[in-house]
């Protein structure tokens, strides 16, 4: 596709023009010229299996090309990284966020986000309206701060951290739309993005340092990683113990606020989704506080947060690098190639999902999910370098919605459904504002 087709649509709505490129070439392998940088989409799911999964060695998260360069000035050489650096970071981090572990702190992180959610009463029997994005946000913190990093960083610094993060994600936009331009070269949102960075090293250098200075068995995050480890016996260093800690902060934060804050303007979108959710939520948790032993039985609340992560990815692009020549869907695909990977993309295709636009948690009832391809719907990545939280992203969203859903009723105050805003990560665009009512338990009955 010429760069004067492409690039001005990319210009004027690049989440949409991205998927209309796919839908108008049904999946198939397409080149944009988007000028000096010339990147394949991939959209098809079974050519992203291929590029993710199936040939992953062929294809590498390069820290010189779209995207990576920009994400490696925040997150550094660690878990977001390629090669012995990246497995290095991944054997020390990936027992932290197994099934059996996650499950063990469950009831701890229901307890967290049941006392961050009283802080709701207040408005709720006010009247007032809150800031459902802010309010998740310190809801999130509180429960992660406490039971994977033992209260080592607070929820004030940890709400620093999110602010910061939240600054960085857009000032990041102007370097991924032009990957090119050297790091040297002053860009807009430089200013904004270093100041974030210094914000965040500011609050977690101090406390990785602590912990590296002391000889600590916990197993929390900081502890976990101050004790790391290289390929050959030798402890990481503080830079890459910084990295990881960094990106853990966000691994275990930023998706499920971010998503969650579409929730609500989407539930009461779609009143019988809501309606199907409360009775769920009310016939399980009851008036009772939610636990881990709740979460097998709300299977249609999983359903609605699966059709919100199609909709919404919060890793909306994956851009790989070709380290040698390939064949795609019979395209030829050279060595040195950028290709752009989009969940985005993929999950809203009109070849790949029925109405597409249209949220419908049943597409993820079993007998329907099933059906489809298992790289139709990517929200956390594949292959080697899938999320290592997606375990813990499901239980602690459930944990959440089900904790506000069984105390309160709600009414958006805020127009609409908020468009998503392209940045490193997906988010809502505009604030979404709700004015919350205590349940009454007799009605509910």
């Amino acid at each position: 596709m010429p760069a004067r087709t492409a690039l001005p649509a990319l210009v004027r709505d690049p989440l949409g023009a991205l998927v209309a490129f796919g839908d108008q070439h049904a999946g198939g392998v397409l080149r944009l010229g988007l000028g000096s940088v010339r990147p394949y989409l991939i959209s098809d799911p079974a050519h992203v299996q291929h590029v993710l999964r199936d040939n992953a060695d062929n294809y590498v998260r390069d820290g010189k090309g779209m995207l990576w360069q920009p994400v490696r000035r925040l997150f550094g050489e660690g878990i977001l990284a390629e090669g012995p650096v990246w497995a290095a970071s991944r054997r020390t981090l990936q027992p932290l966020f197994t099934a059996k572990r996650i499950d063990a702190l469950a009831d701890r992180m229901a307890e967290a986000i049941g006392d961050a959610v009283d802080d709701l009463r207040a408005p709720a029997a006010a009247g007032e309206s809150v800031d459902i994005g802010a309010a998740l946000s310190r809801i999130v913190c509180r429960a992660i701060m406490n039971v994977l990093f033992a209260d080592k960083v607070s929820v004030p610094d940890a709400l620093r951290i999110v602010a910061a993060q939240d600054r960085i994600a857009v000032a990041i936009l102007p370097r991924l739309l032009v990957p090119f331009v050297p790091n040297a070269i002053p860009m807009p949102g430089d200013r904004a993005f270093n100041g974030g960075v210094r914000t965040i090293d500011d609050v977690l250098l101090p406390v990785v340092r602590s912990e590296r200075a002391q000889t600590g068995s916990g197993d929390d995050i900081i502890a976990t990683l101050a004790r790391a480890v290289d390929d050959e016996g030798q402890p990481v260093t503080e830079r890459q113990a910084r990295n990881d800690a960094v990106a853990m902060f966000a691994t275990s934060t930023e998706t499920t606020f971010g998503l969650l804050t579409w929730l609500w303007p989407m539930l009461q979108a779609h009143p019988e989704v809501a309606e199907r959710l409360y009775a769920e939520i009310d016939t399980v948790v009851g008036d009772g506080p939610v636990r881990r032993t709740h979460l097998k039985e709300l299977r249609y609340t999983r359903m609605v947060l699966d059709e919100l992560l199609r909709l919404y990815p919060v890793a909306w692009l994956m851009p790989r690098t070709a380290v040698g020549d390939d064949v795609i869907g019979g395209v030829r695909i050279e060595r040195g190639a950028d290709l752009i990977i989009s969940p985005y993309v993929t999950q809203r295709l009109a070849g790949v999902w029925d109405r597409p636009n249209e949220f419908d948690p049943d597409r993820f009832a079993p007998e329907n999910a099933r059906q489809q391809h298992r790289y139709a719907h990517y929200p956390f990545g594949g292959g080697p370098h899938q999320c290592l939280g997606q375990y813990l992203f499901y239980l602690e969203t459930q944990l959440i919605v089900a904790t506000i859903l069984s105390r309160f009723r709600f009414q958006v105050t805020t127009p609409g459904i908020p468009a998503p805003q392209v940045a490193a990560s997906l988010r809502p665009k505009e604030r979404v504002r709700l004015v919350l009512r205590p349940v009454d338990r007799a009605v509910a009955a």
